[in-house]
């Protein structure tokens, strides 16, 4: 129970100091989020295992920080592509209860285990589907999300499709990102001119484990 309270002030603290708005109820669910994660991580491989740095901060934190360039509006529909362990899909769900979003991924096991989690957590404004981008029809969406290890130029393929006009894509990615944008820019031909421009915004001032992170928002 102690760590459990050092570690809601600890996410409390860090949302506040990125005036990220919170609650204290958000922040018990993010933590119980965070406890479910480790323990479906120990049966199936959603994060890595051997991390530098703690699941809440690496993680759940991480994704939060979405929120720092992108506001989440009443009814916004939402698609979390590659979900993996739920991230960051599920932490966003959380702290934006008027928003709805859509977990999918390609790999059953993950996707029940976020099933599983999102039941667990009661969530109301998110479901998990087993399946690929280019199977989803009917389903359009405002935004569409992404902590996914793969081009840019690939999610902005796998994005463009699933998107309303002017919708936009959010990445969290690492490294160099000059070229992926160049390259995603270039082939925006062959996706109805999707994306028209890409803004990068770095993430400073918060610790070392975001020294090289960017959020990437692809935008028609």
């Amino acid at each position: 129970m102690k760590q459990q309270n050092e570690d809601q002030t600890t996410l409390e603290m860090l949302c506040n100091e990125q005036a990220i708005e919170i609650t204290h109820p958000m922040v018990e669910q993010l933590v119980r989020y965070r406890d479910y994660l480790e323990q479906w991580n120990q049966k199936i491989n959603l994060v890595s295992r051997k991390e530098d740095a703690p699941v809440l901060i690496k993680h759940i934190f991480h994704s939060l920080l979405i929120t720092l360039h992108h506001t989440f509006f009443n009814g916004e529909q939402v698609l979390d592509l590659g979900t993996g362990g739920g991230l960051p899909g599920i932490p966003l769900a959380i702290i934006h209860s008027e928003s709805n979003f859509v977990l999918i991924d390609a790999t059953g096991k993950k996707i029940a285990a976020c099933q599983a989690m999102i039941k667990a957590l009661g969530l109301k404004n998110a479901v998990a589907i087993h399946g690929r981008a280019e199977e989803i029809k009917n389903m359009i969406f405002d935004t569409v999300l992404s902590r996914q290890v793969a081009p840019l130029d690939k999610l902005c393929g796998w994005a463009e499709p699933l998107l309303k006009t002017n919708g936009s894509l959010i990445c969290l990615k690492g490294g160099a990102l000059e070229r992926e944008i160049r390259q995603a820019l270039a082939g925006s031909k062959y996706h109805n001119n999707f994306p028209s421009h890409i803004d990068l915004y770095p993430i400073h001032g918060i610790n070392q484990f975001f020294t090289e992170k960017q959020i990437v928002i692809a935008q028609g």
